[in-house]
């Protein structure tokens, strides 16, 4: 297996920066490569700008469409470029950060949103029938992502009837939102919660439960979200069925699995 790990977090001494390490070092342990993205030590730029798009000075600029230019002529920016690289060489990726105000790092939204252009991450359409690859069909459809996320909030807080919301909900943007929208499988997330007052005893619990986990990647059943291109949505409101989970809305409605 070939696993691209993006970390997004300041500190190497940090809990995450010690839960990466051993991460790492199991899956290459097993056999498995591994290209790290450590995006504070990279210093990356999480701005999007015309300059990613070797666009024209003084002309409007349209993002999506200026990507999808330099994307298919080759312009986009030498470290877009590579990180591009590594997704397509990559079987899975491992997506780790500190939940910060609910959601991930500003780094690392960055990386997303300079990194999954058009052309490359999504706007691909099938010849056969015109409609957009997205939602489980996308350009990315092959490949797995697991999300390893640590919180300070206690279990209780961050379940179903915690002050802190649903995890599942609260990571709904990126599982649904960006992994599935370009076809990636998204794996069930793998929290640390309580993160601030973990003991070495806590750690060796929650690194061993995270080897346990990084070795499973290939066989995970993932997250059971509806295909946008199937019978379960309107094709052309892209709306839920109405006789598909009635009495569910929100994020939850959008599971195979919905009451």
């Amino acid at each position: 297996m070939k696993v691209l790990w993006i970390a997004a977090h300041p500190e190497q001494r940090s809990l995450n920066g010690a839960l990466k390490d051993e991460g790492i070092r199991t899956l290459r342990a097993h056999g498995h490569e591994v290209q790290l993205s450590d995006l504070y030590a990279m210093k990356w730029n999480p701005v999007v700008d015309a300059d990613d798009f070797d666009h024209t000075p003084g002309a409007r600029l349209h993002v999506g469409k200026a990507a999808e230019r330099a994307y298919t002529g080759g312009h986009l920016s030498p470290d877009i470029r590579a990180e591009q690289e590594k997704v397509t060489w990559a079987d899975a990726l491992v997506v780790q950060f500190p939940l910060w105000w609910y959601g991930m790092p500003a780094i690392l939204k960055g990386w997303f949103d300079r990194v999954f252009v058009k052309g490359f991450a999504y706007g691909i359409d099938d010849p056969a029938t015109g409609r957009t690859l997205r939602y489980g069909d996308g350009p990315l459809a092959g490949k797995r992502a697991m999300t390893v996320v640590t919180a300070g909030a206690r279990p209780a807080s961050i379940g179903p009837r915690g002050v802190n919301g649903d995890l599942d909900d609260l990571l709904f943007p990126l599982h649904h939102g960006t992994y599935w929208y370009t076809g990636m499988s998204a794996l069930p997330p793998f929290l640390v919660p309580s993160a601030d007052r973990m003991t070495p005893e806590g750690f060796e619990t929650t690194a061993d439960a995270l080897r346990t986990r990084l070795l499973a990647i290939p066989t995970t059943p993932p997250l059971p979200f509806r295909r946008q291109n199937s019978p379960d949505y309107d094709p052309v409101t892209l709306t839920l069925r109405p006789d598909l989970a009635p009495h569910t809305t929100g994020p939850a409605a959008h599971y195979t699995d919905a009451p």
